[in-house]
Parts: structure tokens; C-alpha cells; sequence
């Protein structure tokens, strides 16, 4: 048969299952190509893409490009995602507590959180559906607040405009990680055609899952408050140091803006001026090349607002709220955003010198957790600066370090703070198991409202962090790519030939983290310098990019480190 054939086989089988309209049409459109002179070549080659394997199920869940095939995000491959979950949930024992399964306002997420909400229910699971598009952070909290033994969010986070996705956590409330990954890929591929899975009823005369109502978000923001509150503190006085400071928030066109404004008002301080152009969800991001904080340009409209009002904080969060980037007035004019690495050093010392509130209910969950583990501990990933380390040791805490992503983090036993260099921190880790940009704004507003009532900014507790533990100066080089293969060419070019210097520092020490050690295997290669600087090079999870992860001592190292590695990577 020839390779026409069986992809046209493949289409029209596709084509049985999906219940969706318009990939249904985008595969007529690609089919009426072929028959077309002048389209033929063109509609076969993308025909072939989106039938080249399957959408890979990992660590992230599924992330990708929305369209017909299976090599995109569909209602197809989101409903055999679901039912191949709902296998392994079953598998393991978990059919009486409930899978909460929330969503963005990225196209189609609530399409996508209504067919897991079938799906689950057909399979005779539980299923409770966030009641509206909502942050990430409040579908981490409800897995805990409601005993869950699982929870879907249906996001791409900072991706694209074209791209979704769908993330999977356990019980204890973070993202899945190996065995459970890989467990969770292979059910799914079991999984036949969508047409023979049982369904639960969405027809209009009732529903076979629970559809929460706003009393968890009044939870989740309850809970939020704890983050700036004390039981010793005078409230009235607390509440006039806060609604001294003057914020300006983004939401990126995502779901947190209203949420973080609720969270500001909960917790005694001014409502955040807010960007009006991003403060609504737009799934199109009109506004931004990106809608990642971390790209150049993403917050411009947010520093302009923030110089017009004289604020004295910009935070902004990416569209699921996850994340959190701050950005701070300079003495002689001017903002600068602060880089992740400095947020957590400055959260890491804050919280670490007990100047930061811990809720209640965290008291209690670290008491359980402290069966694991008799110390509170610091935890960072391998990418992000060494200073938390430093800050753990000078008091008295633990410390450990792990592969990137929150769902390492997270598992860390005893953790009380986590933080990544990526704008993601975890400053209330018995609620909410992954990085939380509503209370890391929180926290980070508390820390400057104190601050700012000494007569003091940020950038003065920066200062004092050199000079209690020495410069840490980070930097971060990204190659984006249109054809991932060129990724892995680069890697087995470092792996094959390392560079013996890099920014005129020799390079003392060379790790390939895939040959696995004290972690687990990771596709990365770590090159230490002499001086104690130190590169990382890794592809993306959730980009096509290729990452490099550079600290020195010095801003003048830095620079160096990264003119040396930018036409090393090019070449």
C-alpha cells in the first residue's frame, strides 16, 4: 500500500471519531487539497504532520498546537487522554474521592473540561468542574481543599495563542512525575476509538458531574490572606502600611487578573490598578508577541501605566496565573524587572527571617509532613541561582535542589518555600502543591509595604542580599527554533565536543545530567567555571527553545559568559 493510501486510511478513521466540526472541516480542506495541482504537495505535507505519531503524554501532560490529527490538540486526543486517566485512576483503587478538572479562556479549554467531565463520568469516576475559567493555582488548591485523588487543568500557560494543553496532578496536588507519567501514556494508548467510551450526561437536563460554585475561589482566597496576615500583628495598622503601596497589575489577557485584584482587596490592600488592555481574557493576546512576562515587550503596557501613576510595584502574571514578574521604579527614573532568581532570593530571605505569615492550615500540613522530614526545607531547581542555598544555611533550614519543573518541587518532603528561576514560587506549599503567582504577588506586596513604611525598596534589600552572601548575577540565553530537530543536533555537538572555556573562565568541571547521579536523568549538561560560575544548557519542556542558564559573581563575567556562548550555539 503506498503512503498516500494509509495516511488517507488514517484520516478517514480520524475522521469516524471526531465529534468536533471544525477539525472535521480543516480535514475535508486538507483531503480536497490533495486533489488539487497546485495544493496537492502542500495539503499532503501537512496532512502527514498531523498524523505523524501522537501528541506525546509526559510529565506536562499533553501541550501542542490546536488542530485536527493526532499530532494536535483536539476533543479526540483530549477525550482518549481522559479516558486512559480514568483507567488508571480505577487501576489504582481511586473511584470514591472526586477528579476536580478546571480550565483557562485559552479556544476550546472549556470544550476540553467538559469532555473530561464526560469522559470521567462515563467511566464511573467523580468528576467536579471549576465552576468558570479560573488561575491554575486555585485548581492546585481544590485537589487538596477537597480530597481529590486527581485534577485536570486544561491550559498552555504562556504558550501561543494556537496552542493548549492539559496537565494532570495526583491527590497530593502536583503535577504528575515518573512512574505515574509514564503509567498514565500507556492507558492512554490503549485506548480505542472514542466512539465505543461510555459518557456521562451534559445533554441540559442535568449533569452527571458537580459543577462547583464560588465558595472554593472564596476558599482559595481566604487561604491567600494567610500569606500576609499574623496573629500578633495590629490589623488596622497592617492595613494602613498596605494601602500605602500603589501597584500596578497585568493579567496578560489571562484568568488571574480578577482573582489577583480579589486577593489584594481580601488582604487589606488597594485594589491593584490594573493594564485595561490585558485585564480581560482574550485567547488571541492581542497585545503581546508572547503572552510569557519574561519576553521582551510583554509588560511595557504595565511599566507605562505604573510610571503615570507613580506606583511603587508592577506585578504580572502569566495567563493562568501560575506565574509572577516583578518589576520595581529605578531611583533616577525608569523601571526595571527583576529577574526570577532575585524574586526568590529576596522571598527565599523574607520568609526565611520569619517576617513572612504562615496560615494555619500550613502549620498543620507541615506537621504532617514533618514525619518525613524533621526540618522546614528550602528547595530550587538545578537552573535556578545557588543564593538559596546560602540563605537556607545561614538559617538554619534545609536545602534541595531538583530537576526543573514545580512537579519535582512540590515533592520535595519538609518543603515550606520553593521557587524557579522561571517566575515560579511556592510560598504556601500546605495549600497549594505548585507555583502560585496570586500569593507570591501577595507576599512580594507584604515584603515591599514593610519596606516602604522603613523608608526602604526592594532594590535596598537586593543590596543587602550581596552583601550578606556575596554577588549572585544571573542571566538566561534562549535559542527558539522552528524545526526542533535542530535541537538535539546541538546537544550531541556539546555532548561530543565541550568547550573548554567559556567567557575566558576555563571550565573546571562538565556534567552530562542524562548520565543520571544524584537526580534522576535529565536531557541537560552542566559546565562549572573556575570562580564558581556556572551554565546550563537544556531544551525547553514547554517551548521549542533551547535554554542556557548562566550565574556568575559579576555583571561583567556574565556578559562574557553569554558573547561566548551565543555564536557557539549559532555555529
Amino acid at each position: 500500500m503506498s503512503e498516500i493510501s494509509e495516511l488517507l486510511e488514517e484520516v478517514e478513521a480520524w475522521l469516524d471519531q471526531d465529534p468536533d466540526e471544525e477539525t472535521r472541516a480543516e480535514l475535508h480542506e486538507l483531503l480536497e487539497g490533495l486533489l488539487s495541482a497546485a495544493s496537492s504537495s502542500a495539503a499532503y505535507a501537512e496532512l502527514a504532520d498531523r498524523f505523524d505519531g501522537t501528541l506525546e503524554f509526559g510529565t506536562a501532560g499533553l501541550r501542542g498546537e490546536l488542530g485536527a490529527g493526532p499530532n494536535r490538540m483536539n476533543r479526540v486526543v483530549v477525550t482518549r487522554a481522559a479516558a486512559g486517566l480514568a483507567a488508571y485512576l480505577k487501576a489504582n483503587g481511586h473511584v470514591e474521592e472526586p477528579v476536580v478538572i478546571g480550565y483557562d479562556a485559552r479556544k476550546n479549554s472549556d470544550v476540553f473540561a467538559r469532555d473530561t467531565a464526560e469522559i470521567l463520568t462515563g467511566a464511573g469516576l467523580r468528576a467536579q468542574l471549576l465552576p468558570r475559567p479560573l488561575p491554575t493555582p486555585v485548581l492546585a488548591f481544590a485537589i487538596r481543599h477537597l480530597g481529590a485523588c486527581a485534577g485536570v487543568m486544561v491550559t498552555a500557560s504562556h504558550n501561543p495563542p494556537q496552542d493548549n494543553g492539559y496537565k494532570v496532578y495526583l491527590g497530593e496536588g502536583s503535577q504528575i512525575v515518573p512512574p505515574a507519567d509514564a503509567d498514565i501514556a500507556a492507558a492512554i494508548a490503549a485506548v480505542g476509538s472514542i466512539k465505543t467510551l461510555p459518557r456521562g450526561n451534559g445533554d441540559g437536563e442535568g449533569e452527571d458531574w458537580e459543577t462547583l460554585d464560588e465558595t472554593l475561589l472564596e476558599a482559595y482566597l481566604n487561604r491567600a490572606v494567610g500569606i500576609v496576615e499574623a496573629s500578633d500583628m495590629d490589623e488596622d495598622a497592617a492595613i494602613a502600611r498596605r494601602r500605602a503601596l500603589k501597584v500596578v497589575s497585568t493579567a496578560l489577557h489571562g484568568v488571574g487578573g480578577a482573582v489577583l485584584g480579589d486577593a489584594f482587596e481580601h488582604a487589606g490592600f488597594l485594589r491593584p490598578v490594573a493594564v485595561p488592555e490585558q485585564q480581560e481574557p482574550d485567547p488571541t493576546f492581542h497585545t503581546v508577541a508572547f503572552p510569557n512576562p519574561e519576553e521582551p515587550g510583554a509588560i511595557d503596557l504595565a511599566l507605562a501605566l505604573a510610571e503615570a501613576e507613580d506606583a511603587d510595584l508592577v506585578v504580572a502574571n502569566d495567563p493562568d496565573a501560575d506565574r509572577c514578574a516583578v518589576a520595581v521604579p529605578l531611583p533616577g527614573g525608569g523601571w526595571r524587572m527583576l529577574r526570577g532568581d532575585e524574586v526568590g532570593g529576596l522571598l527565599g530571605e523574607y520568609l526565611a527571617a520569619g517576617d513572612g505569615a504562615k496560615p494555619d492550615e500550613a502549620q498543620e500540613a507541615d506537621e504532617a509532613a514533618d514525619d518525613e522530614a524533621e526540618e522546614r526545607v528550602f528547595a530550587t531547581s538545578i537552573v535556578s541561582s545557588s543564593l538559596l542555598g546560602k540563605i537556607a544555611a545561614a538559617h538554619g533550614l534545609g536545602y534541595q535542589e531538583t530537576l526543573t519543573g514545580f512537579k519535582w518541587l512540590a515533592k520535595v518532603p519538609g518543603l515550606a518555600f520553593g521557587y524557579e528561576e522561571a517566575l515560579g514560587y511556592c510560598v504556601d506549599p500546605g495549600a497549594v502543591r505548585d507555583k502560585d503567582g496570586i500569593t507570591a504577588a501577595l507576599a512580594v506586596a507584604e515584603y515591599a509595604s514593610k519596606l516602604k513604611q522603613a523608608g526602604r525598596t526592594l532594590l535596598d534589600a537586593l543590596a543587602d542580599l550581596d552583601a550578606k552572601y556575596g554577588p549572585h548575577r544571573t542571566d538566561q540565553l534562549s535559542l527558539r527554533v522552528s524545526d526542533l530537530a535542530v535541537i538535539p543536533r546541538i546537544m550531541a555537538t556539546l555532548r561530543q565536543d565541550p568547550p573548554k572555556e567559556l567567557g575566558g573562565l576555563a571550565v573546571t568541571r562538565f556534567e552530562d545530567l542524562a548520565e543520571g547521579g544524584q537526580l534522576p536523568p535529565t536531557d541537560g549538561l552542566r559546565f562549572t567555571l573556575e570562580g564558581g560560575a556556572r551554565v546550563i544548557v537544556r531544551p525547553s519542556g514547554t517551548e521549542p527553545k533551547l535554554k542556557c542558564y548562566l550565574e556568575a559573581d559579576s555583571a561583567e563575567r556574565l556578559a562574557a559568559i553569554k558573547e561566548s556562548l551565543q555564536p557557539l550555539l549559532e555555529a
